[in-house]
């Protein structure tokens, strides 16, 4: 375990780039110098932040008054594998998303390919149910294992136990829902009461890919929603939608580090609004509709997408941000702003090179008002906010 007051910069370590320094930083390779530090810090009072990859963070130019721990840990193992039950693969926390994105095509374990290029480790995929281009995470756990904080010892939850929908799950929700106005320094924000250890998830075999859902990868791929790819192409063909979007991480999958500011982002930094299917005659009648799909899949025979929840629909933040008259790279100050919205998706707020956390905070207030004032409709952030709010 590497212990410092020598703290890098938050900035160093998340994908925005901005932020200050913490009062401690650790590393942890294994799940007992995991768990150590986290005793360590709840028993000594003092605020935690556990960060993967930092995709997912924006901190306060100020820092962060506490603990930083970061999870270094890397370790994909396949306990079983037959062709009527799948592949059984356990994952440390750790780990990076992609790797194991990797692993999986190439091993026809089947169910992760949509999600490639996804930056982040393994640990934060089921608290946010990560998901793109149709596929979530939650159609491929199994079970996950957390340090619970409250109680002080190992916890595993079964993926019915997990509360998983869009962007949220049981473990967000007792981060997310525990600070209130009368005790903002709640004990579980801004790191759950549930620190993931590790996660087990259970893949169909197979070289076609699940059933593609997302018509902008069906089109790339020249196949109809529904069908089947060959899961290396459906990986392919993700990596090139994202690359289009500027949602690769900067420095990674060919693109040198610093030369792409529409890189320097949290990815999506709004979460597209999902309104009960009785209230979406409220919506712009132009505006897109999606249907939202649980963590039960549609069959048991094969791979498949989540069922349909009929009571739920989907719009697009991307589409209300531009509509509302916020486009690709907006900036409050004009296009040399320190932070805009990305030239390439309206949906990323992007570092410019220079920016603070004050600067992105700005430009993440301008659009989620006027997006409130032109539609109605409130803008949730998808990134952890440390230090600041909107």
């Amino acid at each position: 375990m590497t212990i410092s007051t020598d703290v890098p910069a938050l900035a160093d370590l998340t994908t925005l780039r901005v932020g200050g320094p913490a009062d401690a930083y650790v590393e942890a390779s294994t799940e007992a110098e995991l768990i150590d530090t986290i005793r360590a810090a709840d028993d000594a009072d003092q605020p935690l932040l556990v960060v993967g990859r930092g995709s997912n963070l924006l901190v306060s130019d100020e820092g962060f008054g506490g603990v930083v721990l970061r999870d270094v840990r890397k370790g994909i193992r396949l306990d079983e594998q037959d062709s009527c039950g799948g592949a059984s693969v356990h994952v440390v926390g750790g780990q990076d998303w992609d790797e194991l994105v990797v692993a999986s095509v190439e091993a026809g374990w089947v169910g992760l390919e949509a999600l490639s290029g996804i930056p982040g480790t393994v640990g934060a995929a089921p608290v946010q149910n990560i998901g793109a281009y149709g596929q979530e995470v939650s159609l491929a756990i199994s079970n996950v294992r957390t340090w619970d904080r409250l109680l002080g010892r190992v916890r595993t939850f079964a993926v019915g136990e997990l509360g998983l929908g869009y962007r949220t799950s049981l473990l967000k929700r007792t981060m997310r829902g525990a600070p209130t106005a009368a005790d903002p320094q709640a004990p579980w924000y801004p790191t759950p009461r549930y620190v993931v250890l590790d996660v087990n998830l259970q893949m169909r075999l197979g070289t076609l890919s699940a059933p593609i859902a997302y018509g902008e990868l069906a089109s790339r791929l020249g196949v109809e929603v529904g069908d089947r790819a060959p899961q290396a192409e459906v990986r392919a063909a993700v990596l090139e939608l994202r690359a289009g979007k500027g949602m690769l991480e900067d420095g990674r999958f060919g693109v040198a580090t610093g030369t792409d500011h529409d890189r320097w982002s949290a990815g999506s930094f709004f979460t597209n609004p999902v309104v009960p299917a009785d209230q979406a005659g409220l919506l712009p009648a132009e505006a897109p509709r999606y249907p939202v799909r649980s963590s039960r899949p549609e069959t048991t025979t094969g791979p498949s997408l989540g069922v349909v929840d009929p009571s739920l629909v989907k719009t697009s933040a991307a589409w209300l941000i531009d509509h509302a008259g916020f486009g690709k790279g907006f900036g409050v100050a004009g296009p040399a702003s320190a932070a805009t919205l990305s030239t390439k998706h309206t949906l990323a707020l992007t570092n410019r090179g220079g920016a603070t956390a004050d600067d992105v905070v700005t430009l993440a207030r301008a659009v989620r008002d006027g997006v409130l004032d032109a539609f109605g409709v409130e803008l949730e952030p998808e990134p952890v906010l440390v230090g600041v709010s909107l």
